[in-house]
């Protein structure tokens, strides 16, 4: 089962709403049992009220509702258990249906990095509470209170009528500090998102951060930004005991009432008229159920924390499930090797001048063109293109029937063999086949033949590449060329670094490489530019 479409203008409430619509059904069903409670809560103040007023009469009249008292605590934990079981698999239903949205909204770019990982993991996680604490507890909340006092009514309407009295203020006191909580839920959520993304970057710029020894400053940082989160974290978890110890008091105090009545009733000690003469059996009834109508309150009192955690990551995990923009379908790829022509080509990156502009080139099918240049004059940009990590702000590139700016990842058509081949543990044949995951053993140990492997392929590796010679991560490069049956083949500095020796010895592979495929080679070398039928110097 998949979640529905969910509506982005939606407020925190009613995008939850939508979001959990799927799961309803097992929803309903965890809160129904804890609705259920509410039947063995009244069988143990029965059998607890049975017990105590037969006590006089002999403590064997005594027994039968002792022991309705106590098959009512046993029902009571049955169905607590099966209650928590239910909620956790509504709960792990959620999530699983919102984390596969939020997974493919994680790449689109619509969030900044720290918010994308902040939404996927604890976003997520926070609907947890949601579901299986705050959801049952509110349904419970709104019908078992009434439902005890329906039953205490039937005994005694003045005592029915205190508990409808104590509970408006209980309401209120809770509605008040839910709202307060809600405000600090979202301030801690965005606490949150900032620690997480400064940590994100300072990974990233460690490098940089060693190199000019600013690790004390940069741990000053990360230090501040978790002071602040603890100190939000703080108010939250203040503003839940505040709201524990208003909840609490009321619920003392509506107890203490009914106490107080039950007993002067008895006593017949009453200020005033008695509405209605109780008995023992009948008092201890009340004074059993009356905690039971506002524990179901102090429940979701206890759970409302959940929700506001819950809507304060609405609005990242919005932006990750809003339906993306129509993608046209990928073109398949071609029989053979395709043309290519570039017009009035520009790459320009965000954080600074153009790479490249006004380029214009021409690619029969099945042609080698070489790409000479200093370093920085676009040679890789422009191969990256094909692979979509190089952004075509101008011009158009046409490869075959498909426009690049159509189809910005043409993956699938593609051969790539980079200067630092990726290289990950295992053996070298797995390694190989990292470039065709559908290619059989054979298929594999030719690709390596004709790279030039002569050793066991079954030699292990580690990820960083131990064991291969700079030549050999050459060779692994190509040898993935050689194995994807890709009409592009696109080589970037196949030889750099390596002596003369070892590069004339990978020349003729680069030439076999490149047979039946259009071809293009990012160098500095004039030797691997003679393979060429065309060279373009930038």
């Amino acid at each position: 089962m998949t979640a529905q479409p969910i509506e982005a203008d939606a407020n925190p409430a009613q995008w939850l709403k939508t979001a959990l619509a799927p799961r309803k059904r097992i929803m309903a069903l965890a809160s129904g049992l804890v609705i259920a409670d509410a039947v063995p809560a009244v069988g143990f103040a029965a059998g607890l009220g049975l017990a105590v007023g037969a006590l006089p009469q002999g403590f064997s009249l005594a027994l039968p509702g002792a022991a309705l008292a106590v098959a009512a605590l046993l029902v009571r934990g049955v169905l607590a258990q099966c209650a928590t079981v239910v909620a956790a698999r509504a709960a792990r239903a959620v999530k699983g249906d919102l984390r596969r949205q939020v997974l493919n909204g994680a790449f689109s770019g619509r969030l900044s990095d720290a918010e994308t990982m902040t939404a996927t993991v604890e976003g997520v996680e926070a609907l947890d509470g949601h579901v299986s604490r705050f959801l049952p507890a509110r349904m419970a909340a709104a019908v078992t209170p009434l439902l005890l006092i329906a039953v205490a009514a039937v005994v005694s309407p003045f005592t029915a009528g205190i508990l409808i009295f104590t509970l408006l203020p209980f309401v209120i006191g809770m509605a008040l500090t839910g709202m307060a909580a809600g405000a600090e839920s979202r301030r801690q959520f965005q606490a949150l998102e900032r620690l997480s993304g400064l940590f994100l970057d300072r990974i990233r710029a460690l490098p940089a951060i060693l190199a000019f020894q600013a690790e004390a400053q940069q741990t000053a940082v990360i230090a501040r930004a978790s002071n602040d989160l603890a100190r939000r974290t703080g108010k939250v978890l203040k503003i839940a005991f505040l709201s524990s110890a208003i909840l609490e008091f009321f619920s003392a105090l509506a107890v203490a009432l009914v106490a107080v009545y039950c007993g002067f009733n008895l006593l017949k000690l009453l200020p005033f008229p008695a509405p209605e003469q109780l008995s023992l059996t009948r008092a201890f009834f009340l004074l059993a159920l009356a905690p039971e109508v506002y524990a179901p309150m102090r429940r979701l009192a206890a759970a409302y924390h959940d929700r506001q955690a819950a809507e304060a990551a609405v609005p990242s995990l919005r932006a990750l499930t809003e339906d993306a923009a129509p993608v046209a379908a990928r073109p398949a790829v071609p029989a053979g090797a395709p043309a290519i022509t570039f017009r009035d080509v520009a790459i320009a990156y965000e954080a600074g001048a153009p790479v490249l502009t006004g380029f214009d080139l021409e690619i029969a099918p099945g042609a080698t063109v070489t790409l000479l240049g200093a370093s920085g004059s676009g040679k890789s940009s422009l191969l990256h293109l094909f692979l979509g990590l190089s952004p075509l702000t101008g011009g158009e590139v046409e490869v075959g029937e498909a426009r690049l700016s159509e189809h910005p990842d043409l993956t699938g058509w593609v051969a790539w063999a980079g200067q630092a081949p990726v290289v990950a543990p295992g053996t070298l044949a797995e390694n190989i086949a990292l470039a065709w995951r559908g290619a059989s053993s054979s298929r594999v140990m030719e690709a390596a033949a004709r790279a030039g492997f002569t050793g066991d392929l079954d030699r292990l590796i580690d990820e960083r590449g131990g064991g291969l010679s700079g030549g050999e991560r050459r060779r692994l490069g190509l040898a993935r060329a050689f194995l994807k049956p890709a009409p592009i083949l696109l080589l970037d500095e196949p030889t750099a670094n390596l002596d003369a020796a070892s590069e004339a010895a990978l020349l003729p592979i680069i030439r076999a490489a490149a047979e039946g495929r259009t071809t293009l080679i990012a160098t500095h070398s004039e030797a691997v530019a003679e393979l060429a039928d065309v060279v373009v110097r930038l």
